[in-house]
């Protein structure tokens, strides 16, 4: 039986997943508040996490945000009243799997409780370490330096470098992108990997205006160089 784990403090709204994803032969665990929730999620122990964003005490961005920092990697689907796009890039950059926006049908979050499950599991790689330019990254310990500074890199950023450079050279397709790395089968824009793109090559890149390893490929997608 696989376990979820329920962070949410509108009572209804647990009651009524509980219920219904109990129907679906899950065993279920709620908290109602997020440090609660955080102590339950740090044990690694759930199959899934579903994670409201607005929590008394600490809310569902700084819980994923910490939980991948911890090397926590149990799936997120996280559950937002917001719509607004900057909400759905930052949960992107720190972890989060998949997104509901309330309010939602229930038949909707399981059906998505049970796309995210049957996804295979990462498959582990063997480049724990990777050079270009003046740029160093340390996938394993989750490191990172250009030249002699550190840059900080979120847990999804080594992750989609990750990705790059396994495929050097290649045209990677947005929604191919979102697909492998994020899991977005539906994902409603591709917009949300320009913006976070962007933002990586702040980081990586000398100018960022004109990159020299993260290349846009005009109607197609991106792709990475050395």
């Amino acid at each position: 039986m696989q376990s979820i784990l329920i962070i949410e403090d509108d009572p209804a709204t647990t009651i009524g997943l509980s219920d219904s994803l109990k129907e679906e032969s899950f065993s279920i665990t709620s908290a109602s508040s997020g440090k609660m929730g955080y102590e339950k999620a740090l044990t690694g122990e759930y199959d899934m996490i579903i994670l409201d964003l607005m929590l008394p005490e600490k809310n569902g961005i700084e819980i994923c945000k910490d939980l991948r920092k911890n090397n926590i990697s149990t799936p997120i689907l996280m559950l937002t009243g917001k719509k607004e796009e900057i909400d759905k890039i930052l949960g992107l950059e720190i972890g989060a799997d998949d997104y509901v926006t309330k309010p939602f049908s229930i038949r909707e979050v399981i059906a998505r409780v049970k796309a995210i499950l049957r996804r295979p599991k990462e498959v582990k790689s063997d480049i724990d370490e990777y050079s270009f330019a003046d740029v160093y990254l340390n996938f394993k310990g989750q490191e990172a330096k250009k030249g002699v500074n550190e840059i900080e890199l979120s847990a999804m950023e080594f992750k989609v470098m990750k990705y790059f450079v396994q495929r050097e050279g290649e045209v990677i397709e947005r929604n191919k992108l979102l697909d492998e790395v994020w899991g977005y089968e539906n994902y409603p824009s591709t917009r949300t990997i320009d913006n976070f793109i962007l933002n990586l090559r702040k980081k990586i890149e000398d100018d960022h205006h004109n990159p020299k390893h993260l290349l846009t490929v005009h109607r197609a997608g991106y792709k990475f160089v050395k």
